[in-house]
């Protein structure tokens, strides 16, 4: 299973987001610390779920990286996140 893939079965089991985008921007840090050939190195991940109502900015992260596991954030070098709750 890709890095991918892993990142999205863990956000949609734990979070149940009502949408979830991620997008491995690896190739944009070629040359780079961290950068690895084939990519799923650098990733920007927004996500859009209730289950971050009323928590703050820095709850609604440790939440995604709870989900995420240690296992699974550190084999990624660089994590964007846009974390937002339902209108």
């Amino acid at each position: 299973m890709s890095i991918t893939e892993e990142i999205r079965e863990n956000l949609l089991s734990a979070l149940a987001p009502e949408y979830l985008e991620i997008v491995d921007d690896s190739e944009k840090h070629r040359g780079h610390a961290g950068y690895r050939e084939g990519g799923e190195s650098h990733f920007h991940v927004t996500i859009r779920a209730e289950a971050f109502k009323g928590l703050s900015r820095i709850e609604r992260h440790r939440a995604v990286h709870a989900a995420l596991g240690k296992d699974l954030v550190g084999r990624i070098h660089a994590l964007a996140l846009t974390l937002e709750t339902p209108d």
